[in-house]
């Protein structure tokens, strides 16, 4: 993966980061706010949503092989605020405040 941009204070600030390959966007920043989506590994998870001086905050989206596994609001890359979690068959398991 490769990152073209700015960083500011250590933390990636304006830009955008994209894959080697075959050039697919994974993120854009401006400013420090944007959206980013972020990609594990083998176990294919990611996370789509607001992205504000280097953490994960506001609302957001996390999938895992594909599924949605949580939806609801950040604060400094935490679960914070109004969220719903599902299991891998796409159930409601929680409702709530965190």
């Amino acid at each position: 993966m490769t990152f073209e941009g700015k960083y500011l204070n250590g933390k990636k600030w304006n830009g955008r980061l994209e894959t080697t390959e075959d050039n697919n966007k994974l993120y854009e920043l401006k400013n420090g706010n944007g959206h980013f989506i972020e990609i594990e590994f083998i176990l294919r998870f990611f996370f789509e949503g607001e992205y504000i001086n280097g953490s994960k905050n506001g609302i957001g989206k996390e999938y895992q092989f594909g599924n949605l596994i949580y939806e609801g609001e950040y604060l400094n890359d935490l679960k914070n605020g109004k969220g719903k979690e599902y299991d891998e068959d796409g159930h409601l398991i929680f409702e709530g405040i965190y």
